[in-house]
């Protein structure tokens, strides 16, 4: 096998690694809002420099961009954000019922990506 067959297989593995949700406790795997929560990771961690993940929730007429996700327990969610008038905002659902537009949006310079930020259960020792 070549030294460049090799480079581009090492390659082509960081980048499914990267994109890869991790693994996660067993306690967690079950629930669907660390599920939902593990995809959205994923796709924020493949973001490049340039570009943020935008998380978009709708209900009825009311449109929110999320910036936060805060689990107080796995199957209730609240989304932190705001809504198209910049009013903070904050929705209570639960991860079954929660519909979520993800995109990747470049960012024009000078502005900075946004990150999203999760702030989830602490798992319970055994």
């Amino acid at each position: 096998m070549a030294l460049g067959d090799i480079a581009k297989q090492l390659a082509q593995q960081a980048l499914v690694d990267q994109v890869t949700p991790k693994p996660s406790s067993p306690a967690q795997a079950e629930s669907v809002g660390a599920v939902m929560l593990g995809e959205i990771q994923a796709m924020q961690r493949a973001c490049k420099e340039d570009e943020e993940l935008v998380v978009l929730f709708r209900s009825g007429p009311e449109t929110i961009r999320v910036f936060e996700f805060i689990v107080p327990s796995w199957p209730v969610m609240v989304l932190a954000g705001v809504d198209e008038a910049r009013h903070t905002t904050r929705v209570v659902t639960t991860a079954e019922s929660a519909q979520l537009v993800c995109k990747v949006m470049k960012v024009q310079p000078p502005a900075k990506p946004v990150r999203l930020n999760f702030r989830i259960p602490k798992p319970k020792p055994e």
